[in-house]
């Protein structure tokens, strides 16, 4: 190592924080493939469907017009004007396009938000378990996460009275992923309207509400968010969505948010600093996707439905394996809880979710990640968003690696 290499010291603010765990589990099945391994991967919260052409043709028809310079920092009015009506359209929601940002990615419009809110010692609560950068992103915002623990037997989710005993003098927001990454789990209005009231109780604490996974609601239930059930909190919450999970647009990284106008400004002033505006061309395209045709979602949001229920009937049959059925999304949380103790054939303790993960992958060619990484173990996330003949097959190698244990 060289001198040079000694004297590097990072900030303090990243000092404990480290590649998300789920990179790292995608890195080594993909280093287990190169080796010519046939894993399959059920990590990634990324839908295996392309990109509508619609779409695609709209990118290409803003490249060839020359929309391929800078933009508005935080969107184009255009692109406002199509968000600003998906949110009439399906919320009930009522944004003017000061009242709008649009970033790279709904994980850069969360970033924002934090970075221009948060002050050092400022809390956020997060309903475990949780997508792992929710936490990440607030420390790095120098606030400091405060996690309510979502238990299994309420259906993953978040409970009115211990919300109401985690809020404090300092407690800044609350945030909400419905559905839910990692588990899937959905709210109702009944179910939503006992955390709105403590918030309408507690007027310091903002609301941020991720509804990246809208379009994924299954067995007919109606997708509700909380702005547009609660009036009266609209004015402090943050409604975040994209196009990432419902276009199978991921790569093209345009997110959006709608809340009031003081904290978009704010929000723009941190991005104005970091990125300034999405790509001119990807917004082109989210345009296409928010205003063009939408039944394409109701074929994908049944494949999702279907595969869902394969993976749950599967990973319930398995000696060991308990999954409850999500409510939306495109992943099952299932407990392998009875699982912890056992052994591999040449005495290898599965002592943790962590253990069995690695087993699945390194024994048997399956990459799902543990729920200690979301914040509750002993736990494993698996993503159907594949092939259902990558599922039965992965689903085979499971069933076949669980019987192995003894």
């Amino acid at each position: 190592m060289t001198v040079q290499e000694k004297s590097f010291r990072p900030a303090r603010r990243i000092g404990a924080i480290g590649v998300s765990e789920i990179l790292k589990i995608g890195a080594a099945a993909q280093r287990l493939k190169r080796e010519g391994r046939p894993v399959i991967v059920l990590g990634a919260g990324e839908p295996d469907f392309d990109t509508p052409d619609h779409v695609k043709a709209a990118a290409e028809a803003a490249i060839r017009a020359g929309q391929t310079k800078y933009t508005i920092l935080d969107g184009t009015m255009e692109l406002k004007a199509a968000i600003a009506d998906k949110f009439r359209r399906e919320n009930g929601l009522h944004y003017e396009s000061c009242e709008i940002t649009a970033g790279a990615g709904a994980k850069q419009v969360i970033h924002n938000a934090f970075m221009a809110t948060l002050s050092p010692g400022d809390e956020v609560i997060l309903a475990a378990p949780y997508w792992t950068s929710y936490a990440d992103m607030v420390k790095i915002a120098d606030g400091v996460p405060v996690d309510v623990l979502c238990r299994e037997d309420n259906g993953f989710r978040l409970d009115a009275e211990d919300l109401e005993r985690a809020i404090t003098p300092r407690t800044r927001w609350l945030l909400l992923n419905s559905p839910s990454n990692p588990t899937g789990a959905a709210y109702s209005a009944a179910q939503l309207r006992p955390i709105l009231d403590v918030l309408m109780r507690h007027p310091q604490v903002w609301l941020m509400a991720d509804d990246i996974y809208e379009h994924l609601t299954y067995d007919g239930a109606p997708f509700v968010t909380a702005a547009a059930l609660e009036p009266g909190l609209k004015p402090r919450t943050l409604t975040v969505n994209g196009v990432s999970k419902a276009y199978a647009m991921t790569g093209w990284r345009v997110g959006y948010g709608g809340g009031p106008r003081e904290l978009i400004a704010a929000m723009a002033v941190v991005q104005s600093q970091s990125t300034t505006n999405p790509s001119s061309v990807s917004q082109a395209a989210a345009i296409a996707a928010l205003s063009g045709p939408q039944d394409i979602l109701i074929g994908r949001r049944e494949a999702f439905q279907r595969r869902r229920d394969l993976v749950v009937d599967a990973l319930n049959a398995i000696d060991g394996v308990s999954c409850r059925r999500p409510e939306g999304a495109f992943y099952t949380f299932a407990s392998c809880a009875g699982l912890i103790g056992r052994r591999t054939h040449d005495g290898m303790q599965i002592d943790s979710d962590s253990a069995f993960c690695r087993y699945l992958l390194e024994r048997h060619d399956v990459a799902v990640v543990p729920g200690s990484c979301f914040g509750l173990a002993p736990y494993f996330r698996l993503s159907y968003a594949t092939s259902d003949q990558n599922l039965r097959d992965a689903l085979d190698r499971i069933a076949n690696a669980c019987r192995e244990l003894s």
